[in-house]
């Protein structure tokens, strides 16, 4: 069993154009993301997916590897998943999807992603929470919320705030979903090929068509944050943490 990563990314994006290409630090974010994830021991390949050939020309740039591919995919799950057939791996290999808007992402997300593939085989695909410390960040709807059952499964992911707390307890405790994922590549392929959920739709947010067609995610805790760039204001936030 390997862990080959996958970026996606695109140009177009609604609130942020040409994102991936933005600079930080004199270097484009996506090279921030892509040096990050070849720093991870545990990764045997690091590879772009995107549809743009301005993006495909900056990761040749600088050295990295990338792959085209159709501009139709519905996330980015759907578009590594047409790069992992193309690079032909194997059933068993594990994939994981690393946003391309987090180039400040501490290397041990990818460990504890990889953990429950390791522990247990009926694992199929895992993801990350962050206890929030930010409450500016909890009612926020760039920041997507998780909870979970006793075993760590996913029991939903939100845009809105939650669980609701009726009152207003001093314990309250709200997780952030950061968008790591980890997939053995015969359920990636299966799961690119499920329809789209109502939910899914309605979030916009890919994990939820897993759940909805009944699948579980394992949700893992790591103590480290990873600031996304969600708008332009995002890039001096970053620098200086990068500083």
């Amino acid at each position: 069993m390997k862990a080959f990563a996958f970026i996606p990314a695109r140009y177009q994006s609604g609130r942020f154009p040409g994102k991936p290409l933005v600079t930080i630090a004199g270097k484009p974010m996506i090279q921030h993301v892509y040096e990050r994830a070849v720093s991870c021991p545990e990764l045997s390949e690091v590879c772009v997916a995107t549809d743009d050939e301005r993006i495909f020309t900056a990761v040749s740039g600088f050295g990295g590897k990338a792959i085209m591919t159709g501009k139709e995919h519905r996330s980015g799950t759907d578009r590594i998943g047409e790069a992992a057939l193309e690079m032909g791996l194997k059933t068993e290999d594990i994939v994981i999807n690393i946003q391309g808007d987090q180039p400040a992402f501490h290397p041990s997300h990818i460990s504890r992603l990889l953990e429950p593939f390791n522990e247990d085989k009926s694992i199929l695909m895992t993801t990350l929470k962050y206890r929030i410390t930010d409450d500016d960040e909890i009612p926020d709807s760039n920041h997507v919320k998780v909870v979970t059952d006793r075993q760590g499964f996913g029991m939903y992911f939100s845009r809105a705030t939650m669980p609701f707390y009726r009152g207003d307890p001093s314990d309250r405790v709200y997780y952030k979903h950061l968008g790591f994922y980890g997939y053995r590549m015969d359920f990636l392929i299966r799961f690119t090929r499920l329809s789209e959920g109502v939910l899914e739709s309605a979030e916009k947010l890919e994990q939820l068509r897993a759940l909805e067609h009944g699948f579980k995610i394992k949700v893992v805790e790591t103590p480290f944050d990873s600031m996304e760039v969600d708008v332009p204001e995002d890039v001096r936030k970053v620098e200086k943490m990068l500083a």
